[in-house]
């Protein structure tokens, strides 16, 4: 962090490792707020365990299943949020107008509690107020059977939700008629949905936690471990200490790239010691990704030549190109006809930086290159992930111990939810499968993703709108849109632990159904039930709440869906008493339409569960090829966002360190030195320089149009933070910032807005 003015208050320096004593105050401090009894905390040691529940907070791995100590300070966050004492209740509606509710903070919404009743918006007061539940079912499922067109229904799903309830969910609305599935994946990882299958023929990652003990170097571009996926900060930590290698490629230095304390290490904790984590970092130009791993490809192809023209040893892996790949020929010609100016001009890194990383990659024997929303989160999202298997694939590093490709995915089962069916472009070998099983046709026609949805309410397509959790309206791009789409809306569903944004922009009709979070015990016909959850690596295991129910009017998503779905169809083919009394019986249908899942209810019993079988992770490449595809970014694609900004500035969204996706759990940023406030704009001081502003003056910034000119969409008032990170590029805060990005601007491959490159001008306030 670099010096900062003091005439703001909450502005400061933060010099200490992350993790830490700090993170066990952090935690400290976030049951104490949110009243966790004495109770509650004792089974917090449940977090991550065999007969527990899964921290739903991010979806990194559990290191050691039988461990007794299994989460972080977010996870702790996470848990808290969910287990608070707090409650949203019927009186709490009463004495609050959504008029006056939509005034509070994001955080302040949430931190009133869980919510308690089943609610339906009343126009005459401007308030919920409390329902029935078979009321509420009845009303909603009676508007879903006006409808003729069963495209005119959106069915939006949380990447928090279970493989049963996605299971469920997905069912319903295919028995209903529609493939209309926007999820929080259209707006995170879809980029890695659809460019990794292209490349390998499948589209997840291809490493397991174990591979980071055999791997020589570990490349972490376009994520922050220390606020998104705190638990990775110890596999880092081991990668390190064992004399591997790290490289972070990142625009901002972030403190979860640089150093490490370990809570697990009291001897660690207590001397005040800590881990150095990456041995180089490099600052990276926004939206620069694409051409610094073109770059790195390029140089390591000219190595090889030089290499063989000598009669020294390959470079590349040429054995593995030959037997498991095409078109290196293809990628070969495009590099080299792609000068070092235009790629050195838009990474923003110099050519010895490049050759640099490139000597480092050529060395290693086992490499994992690690990825986030700083990579999907573009216009050339889909590109900027088939660039890292290209450069992946010169190496043989797909398929090998100790190497692959890492996507970290952010909510905890938002890969499960994919696996089990909420896709809006599902195949036909699984449509035919559920209407084998299941003895209903279900319709064959893609659906909406979340751009395609939102564009469908605004043209009075889409009638209604279902949210399985999650946070939609606040969560999407071009935010003023969005709302306006929704409040077009004849019918608008919320089921929900707690209250957000998106339940106060309302349609004609609007209900909020309150549910059972993952941390309480979920009591069916049968007994107590789990559910389970899919992490970023495939590994699938039980989840087990353990804590009495917030509410005695909760009931579980799973209990929901099938309550909505048996009322809405009417001739319905599928017993879903059945599978609600006994979520064996979901998971026994999940097994039969997806044979990965064999012996379901067996596996789960072990500890830590088990990993779904990967092709690519066997070099079996599921492709039209047969083999694994080198995909070329055309130049045109490469240079289009630099000749945008060339004159202009580069935001990005980031989240604090108190935050998890939309969810506030506090106002402090730590790791940045933020405290207090979220009215900040981040810049280096080279370029604070030449914009001639200073540490805590304000600033409004307004977006650019395609075409580079001014538009509506602005964030005013806007203090001034000098950070270390590249020039040309600023940063503010995620959600909040959404309102700065147009519905259109989105990769065109996989749709995914882009959060991470947002052309702006800035001006200082008068």
């Amino acid at each position: 962090m670099l010096k900062n003015s003091n005439k703001n208050v909450g502005i400061s320096s933060y010099h200490n490792p992350a993790g830490g004593l700090d993170a066990l105050t952090a935690a400290a401090k976030a049951m104490h707020d949110q009243k966790i009894i004495i109770r509650d905390i004792i089974s917090l040691f449940k977090i991550n365990q065999p007969k527990g529940f899964d921290c739903p907070g991010c979806a990194w791995p559990d290191s050691h299943p039988t461990s007794s100590f299994e989460f972080c300070e977010n996870g702790i966050k996470a848990v808290s949020w969910e287990a608070t004492s707090k409650r949203a209740t019927p009186e709490f509606f009463a004495k609050n107008t959504i008029k006056e509710l939509w005034q509070w903070s994001s955080f302040r919404l949430e931190n009133e509690g869980r919510l308690t009743h089943p609610m339906k918006y009343d126009i005459v007061t401007d308030t919920y107020k409390k329902i029935t539940w078979e009321k509420a079912i009845f009303e909603i499922a009676s508007k879903l059977n006006q409808y003729s067109n069963p495209d005119s229904v959106e069915f939006y799903a949380s990447g928090r939700t279970s493989n049963e309830a996605a299971f469920l969910w997905q069912l319903f609305a295919r028995e209903y008629g529609t493939n209309n599935f926007p999820d929080c994946s259209n707006m995170c990882h879809e980029p890695t949905s659809v460019g990794l299958p292209p490349s390998i023929g499948v589209g997840k990652g291809t490493i397991t936690l174990e591979d980071f003990n055999h791997c020589d170097l570990v490349i972490c571009i376009g994520h922050n471990p220390g606020t998104n996926h705190p638990r990775m900060l110890g596999t880092l930590r081991q990668v390190s200490k064992r004399g591997a290698i790290i490289l972070a490629i990142n625009p901002l230095k972030e403190r979860g790239l640089e150093s490490f304390a370990s809570p697990k290490h009291p001897i660690e904790m207590l001397s005040l010691n800590y881990t150095l984590l990456a041995s180089k970092y490099y600052k990276i130009r926004i939206g620069g990704d694409a051409a610094l791993l073109k770059g790195i490809m390029k140089c390591l192809i000219s190595m090889h030549d030089q290499s063989v023209n000598t009669g020294k040893a390959n470079v590349i892996n040429e054995k593995f190109i030959n037997q498991h790949t095409k078109g290196f020929k293809e990628l070969k010609t495009d590099l080299e006809k792609t000068s070092w100016k235009t790629l050195e001009d838009i990474s923003g890194l110099k050519y010895k930086d490049i050759e640099e990383i490139t000597h480092i990659y050529a060395a290693s024997k086992r490499t994992i290159i690690c990825y986030g929303m700083g990579i999907t989160q573009h216009r050339n999202g889909t590109y900027n992930i088939q660039q890292i298997v290209n450069l992946l694939l010169l190496g043989g590093n797909i398929g090998k111990k100790g190497a692959g490709i890492c996507p970290l995915r952010g909510h905890s089962n938002v890969q499960g939810n994919r696996t089990v069916g909420i896709t809006e472009k599902p195949s036909k070998e699984f449509l035919k499968k559920l209407e084998t099983i299941f003895k209903f046709k279900p319709p064959y026609k893609h659906g909406h993703g979340v751009v395609d949805a939102i564009k469908s309410m605004i043209t009075g397509q889409s009638k209604a709108l279902l949210c399985l959790g999650g946070n939609l309206a606040e969560a999407m791009s071009d935010q003023l849109l969005t709302f306006q789409a929704i409040r077009k809306l004849d019918l608008v569903v919320h089921i929900a632990t707690k209250l957000n944004r998106s339940h106060l922009v309302l349609g004609k009709d609007n209900y909020l159904l309150p549910v059972l979070g993952r941390t309480e015990i979920d009591i069916q016909a049968s007994g107590e039930q789990k559910i389970t959850v899919e992490d970023s690596m495939s590994m699938v295991h039980s989840s087990q709440g353990v804590l009495k129910q917030a509410s005695t009017w909760l009931k579980s998503e799973p209990a929901v869906i099938a309550s909505l779905a048996k009322t809405t169809l009417l001739n319905t083919k599928i017993n879903w008493d059945q599978m609600v009394n006994n979520y064996n019986v979901i998971r026994n249908f999940i097994e039969a339409v997806f044979p990965a899942f064999k012996d379901f209810n067996t596996r789960i019993q072990t500890a830590g569960g088990f990993c779904l079988y990967n092709s690519a992770a066997n070099r079996i490449w599921l492709t039209p090829s047969g083999k694994a595809n080198f995909i070329v970014m055309p130049n045109a694609n490469l240079e289009e966002l630099s000749i945008l900004t060339k004159d202009n500035l580069l935001l990005t969204t980031i989240r604090s360190h108190d935050q998890y996706n939309t969810t506030i759990y506090g106002l402090n940023d730590r790791y940045r030195g933020i405290s207090g406030r979220r009215d900040i704009l981040f810049i280096s001081w080279e370029e604070a320089k030449k914009q001639g502003v200073y540490a805590g003056d304000k600033v409004n910034i307004i977006a650019l149009d395609s075409k580079g000119a001014r538009t509506v969409r602005r964030m005013d008032n806007l203090i001034i933070v000098i950070y270390n990170m590249i020039a040309g590029c600023v940063a503010t805060y995620y959600p909040e910032a959404n309102i700065m990005i147009s519905l259109e601007d989105y990769d065109k491959v996989s749709k995914t807005p882009a959060y991470k490159s947002i052309p702006i001008v800035m001006e200082k306030c008068k």
